[in-house]
Order: C-alpha cells, then sequence, then structure tokens
C-alpha cells in the first residue's frame, strides 16, 4: 500500500522520495511552484488529475456540454435520433413494423354540370346548346339587317327579314339618336255610332295617350300594353303612310288595320260607348306639342299643338261587336 506525505498529500516513490507535485493555483496570486520551491517548471506527465470519472464523462466529447448530453438510463448513446442533423422532422413516416408508409392520393373531386352526365346525355346537352346558339345568332342577323340600310342582302330577303322582325322584335333606336325626340304625341280617337233609334251620333275626341299616362304613373309595375302598345303602333303608322295618309304598301294597309282595332277595342271598354250603340266608323288624329326648352336655353319652340288628322275608317262586323282580341 502507498504512503501519503502528510503535507503535501503527494504520493511517495519506492525509495520514500516524495514524488514531483502538481502545480495548484495559489490563494496569494502568484503562480503555483514546484516541487524544488521554485516557480513552475515544466508539466509532469506522470500527474494524476482530482477530477472524479464523473467529471470526465461530462467534459468528454462523446458526452458533449454539461447537462445536454445523453443520460446514463437512455441506454446507448450512439442510437440516432429521431430529429435530423439540424432539428429538423424526417421527411418520411414509418409505421410500427419499421417500413414506410405508402403515399395515399387525395380523393378526386367530383364532376359537376355537363360533365356529371352520361356520354348520350352529354352529347344530347351539346346538341341542344349548338341550336341555341345558332338560333341567337340568326336572330341577332335578321334584328341587324332590318335596321341597317339598304343593301343587297335587304333587297333580296327582305320579305324574309320583316316577317321574322315584325311586328314582336321591331327595334326603336330613336331615343339613341343625335337629337333624340322633342316633341309630345297623343293619340286621340272619336267614333261614329248607330244607336238604338238608328241614328248615327258622333262622339267628341277621346285621349288614349292620356288614359294610358294616367294608369301608369303612380303605377310601380305598369304593363307593356300601357306603356308602349299605343305609342309603337301610332309610330308604325307615320312610318308607313305617307304626307297624304295615304298607307305606302302592304306594311301601311298592315298598320291601318293595326290601329284601327286597338282604338275600337278601346272604345268597347267603356260603358258609356257601349250604351249609346254599334260604332259604325272611328277616326284618329294625333296631337303634337314641343318640350319646352330649359330657361337657360336660347332655343326657342312654338308651344301650339299641331294636328294630323287620318280619314274616317270603317268598322268591321267583328270589330263593331268586339270581337277582337
Amino acid at each position: 500500500m502507498d504512503a501519503y506525505d502528510e503535507d503535501s498529500h503527494n504520493r511517495r516513490g519506492p525509495d520514500g522520495s516524495k514524488g514531483a507535485r502538481l502545480p495548484e493555483s495559489g490563494t496569494d496570486g502568484h503562480e503555483p511552484r514546484g516541487a524544488d520551491g521554485e516557480g513552475s517548471g515544466p508539466s509532469v506527465t506522470g500527474a494524476v488529475s482530482d477530477e472524479s470519472p464523473a467529471d470526465d464523462m461530462r467534459s468528454s466529447p462523446a458526452g458533449g456540454a454539461e447537462g445536454t448530453g445523453p443520460s446514463a438510463e437512455s441506454g446507448d448513446t450512439n442510437e440516432p435520433s429521431a430529429m435530423g442533423t439540424h432539428g429538423e422532422q424526417p421527411s418520411g413516416s414509418t409505421d410500427p413494423a419499421g417500413g414506410a408508409e405508402p403515399a395515399v392520393a387525395p380523393p378526386a373531386p367530383p364532376r359537376s354540370g355537363v360533365a356529371a352526365l352520361s356520354p348520350r346525355y352529354q352529347v344530347g346537352a351539346a346538341v341542344a346548346l349548338a341550336a341555341v346558339a345558332v338560333a341567337a345568332c340568326v336572330h341577332l342577323g335578321m334584328v341587324f339587317l332590318s335596321l341597317a340600310p339598304a343593301n343587297t342582302v335587304t333587297k333580296q330577303h327582305g320579305k324574309a327579314i320583316e316577317e321574322w322582325v315584325y311586328p314582336e322584335f321591331e327595334q326603336n333606336w330613336k331615343l339613341f339618336a343625335p337629337n333624340p325626340l322633342q316633341q309630345n304625341i297623343a293619340v286621340q280617337v272619336r267614333a261614329e255610332v248607330r244607336t238604338k233609334d238608328g241614328d248615327l251620333r258622333t262622339t267628341g275626341w277621346r285621349d288614349l295617350s292620356a288614359r294610358d299616362g294616367a294608369a301608369i304613373d303612380g303605377n310601380l309595375l305598369p304593363s307593356h300594353t300601357q306603356q308602349n302598345e299605343l305609342r309603337r303602333a301610332w309610330d308604325f303608322l307615320a312610318a308607313t303612310h305617307g304626307t297624304d295618309n295615304r298607307p305606302v304598301g302592304l306594311r301601311g294597309a298592315l298598320s291601318e288595320t293595326y290601329m284601327r282595332r286597338i282604338v275600337t277595342m278601346r272604345l268597347h271598354r267603356e260603358d258609356a260607348i257601349g250604351r249609346q250603340g254599334v260604332v259604325q266608323r272611328v277616326q284618329v288624329r294625333s296631337r303634337t306639342t314641343n318640350v319646352q326648352p330649359p330657361v337657360w336655353s336660347r332655343e326657342r319652340f312654338s308651344s301650339k299643338p299641331v294636328y294630323r288628322v287620318l280619314p274616317w275608317w270603317t268598322v268591321t262586323d267583328d270589330e263593331a261587336a268586339g270581337g277582337v282580341a
């Protein structure tokens, strides 16, 4: 058993001499002295460190910094961590058996619209859409040709164009003309009635346009008849009649018949005419007044109304009996 020096706690040699003493840092701030009492000498290779094995493990490179190395209970310190080298999550997940889970593709979105139909119905839908597109193109072409200036197509197929457009799809672009309408036109009618005594009596002028206006005022949903029927009928008649109030062509005669039926139907709706007798003839006139310009305008218009009186029209038997619809 080795003996220790009581003073220096150094291990004695085999011959009883004191061995080399490890350098110590003194509390007085001087350098530690060697075994010979002089300044610090060269380090002794055989010196034994006072540090415990636990300190060696904490300071060893394998253990890392204190408190960061693997614990004694963790097992093998060479086992790879679940995190990556830089703390990243591993790219692939593994199942408990050790194999990689197969990638699952997301479900395809459900089909909608035409794609959800069977091929047979898809063909039917495509044919229907094509037919609607062709009909729309034909209609737009007909309306365009009816408004376009005279050309080769309208000269050769004018009748077919008119039959397609008039009277349901007729267009009036006067609102967008360089000079919009600046007149108020009222359509008035009077009738020659055969009374029950056999006498002929002529009624006074009745303003049909004023009655339409009264029905529209304050009405949130006025009918198309109240707004456009009489006005469009008069425009149609004025465009197809000459200055002598005679019809021009077949459209002129058609417009005259259309206007006559409208005014006769409206007269029959009034109980006064029905009680007086049977309508024999009707006469239509227009009363045109200029719209007065604003006060800041320098334009001057006459406020005197202008009348255009058409000849008397004989009413047919079915029209006289109110049998027109």
